[in-house]
């Protein structure tokens, strides 16, 4: 499914949080939003899973207008995994994981066999399913993470929105997760601030910096000494992955 931001403008309280964004993520791929702390990423991804509504601008899901659609529509074609997860309830993990297929469900219908085996594939998929009767408030960060990647899953959506899904996942974890996300054949718009790891999963980077967009294109062209140096502040040398070629960012640290 193709989803398109068009001139998405956001304002709260007399200020611009995203200002003019237009950015493309094709049938398929996997684009990255990154940029410093407060430069409206969060924000842009809201607009795509309806939890803000723009100022100004469209989402389009190939080509229609995503408020358009009823919240159960919108939700069978969109999955988000959010910043905000504090407020679960303590249900087991199996529970949590099921509560992905509610677009799908009329009224208080149970699980069908194919959905109960989705489930299962999805705990497994993302390393949970031994912990399917614990409780989500039993876990760990990045266990808890892991199992509402898994609740996206289940939805199974077209589009899936993540919001710094690495956060709180050990290093096998987040490698995991990018690994699965490269398979899924899914459209993915998610935000990370590992640079190293968006060059690695990302067709496509864009870097936004107070609400602006103001670079777009491959991990390669984007991700240069001059453009973090300038929007993030940093030093950096870049080095071509010696099996992929991806950029990496080696960092100066000062003593």
């Amino acid at each position: 499914m193709d989803l398109r931001l068009d001139g998405v403008t956001v304002k709260a309280a007399g200020r611009a949080l995203v200002r003019d964004l237009s950015l493309h993520v094709p049938d398929g791929s996997v684009v990255g939003l990154v940029g410093p702390n407060g430069s409206g990423k969060s924000t842009a991804l809201r607009c795509v899973y309806r939890a803000l509504r723009p100022t100004r601008g469209t989402v389009w899901l190939d080509g229609t207008d995503i408020t358009s659609l009823s919240l159960r529509a919108g939700a069978r074609s969109v999955a988000a995994l959010t910043q905000e997860n504090s407020g679960e309830l303590d249900f087991t993990v199996a529970e949590t994981v099921a509560l992905g297929r509610t677009p799908h469900l009329r009224g208080n219908a149970p699980l069908s066999a194919r959905e109960r085996e989705l489930c299962r594939d999805a705990m497994e998929r993302m390393d949970v399913a031994h912990l399917a009767d614990r409780g989500v408030l039993t876990l760990s960060g990045g266990e808890r993470q892991r199992v509402l990647v898994a609740r996206c899953l289940v939805q199974e959506p077209q589009v899936l929105v993540l919001d710094e899904p690495t956060n709180h996942l050990d290093v096998r974890h987040q490698v995991g997760l990018l690994s699965l996300l490269r398979s899924t054949g899914l459209t993915v718009l998610l935000v990370l601030h590992d640079l190293n790891l968006a060059a690695a999963v990302c067709d496509r980077i864009g870097v936004l910096e107070q609400g602006r967009l103001v670079a777009a294109g491959t991990p390669a062209d984007i991700l240069t000494p001059p453009l973090v140096k300038q929007v993030f502040g940093v030093d950096a040398e870049v080095v071509a992955h010696p099996r992929t070629g991806a950029p990496q960012l080696l960092y100066t640290v000062g003593t």
